[in-house]
């Protein structure tokens, strides 16, 4: 199970009316419950409540690398350390075209103005400038994601 996935579980679950969710496979089990919730009433036995809930097929290598992948943030090498957030809703791309460069990669040292990113919201391509000279530590979105607004585009220690 990776990451998106994952999110997308969530989103479903906090969206239903389901208080309680288990979700046990080969190689992966989930159990999420909302806090604060109040009891349902209680369904009779030959009745359970229906979540639509999309395939999901994992093995334990995913669970590790959607473990690894969801704590750049915590990984934090020096003070200076800052993350970039989307400035809007839509869909994240790495690079001008699909046969072009990546404006940026990990590790890689950018100027306040350079262009890290562009974020297509309603066939508009905008581009996602650093802030303050940084070098790139990790790059959140994968190349064609769908971002929210605040989402976490990349994770940059401050030069």
């Amino acid at each position: 199970m990776n990451i998106q996935e994952i999110k997308k579980l969530l989103e479903m679950f906090d969206n239903s009316n389901s208080v309680k969710l288990k979700i046990v496979n080969e190689n992966f089990e989930i159990s999420l419950e909302k806090s604060g919730a109040k009891s349902q009433k209680k369904l009779p036995a030959n009745i359970a409540p229906q979540v639509s809930m999309p395939s999901i097929q994992t093995d334990a290598h995913d669970l590790a690398a959607a473990t690894q992948s969801q704590t750049p943030t915590t990984q934090k090498t020096s003070v200076n350390t800052e993350v970039i957030t989307s400035p809007m809703v839509g869909t994240f791309y790495r690079a001008p075209s699909p046969d072009s460069a990546p404006y940026v990669n990990i590790g890689d040292k950018v100027k306040k103005g350079q262009t890290i990113a562009i974020i297509e919201a309603m066939k508009i391509m905008n581009e996602i400038e650093a802030e303050f000279d940084c070098k790139i530590i990790d790059i959140i979105p994968s190349d064609a994601q769908s971002v929210e607004f605040s989402s976490e585009l990349f994770v940059v220690e401050k030069i």
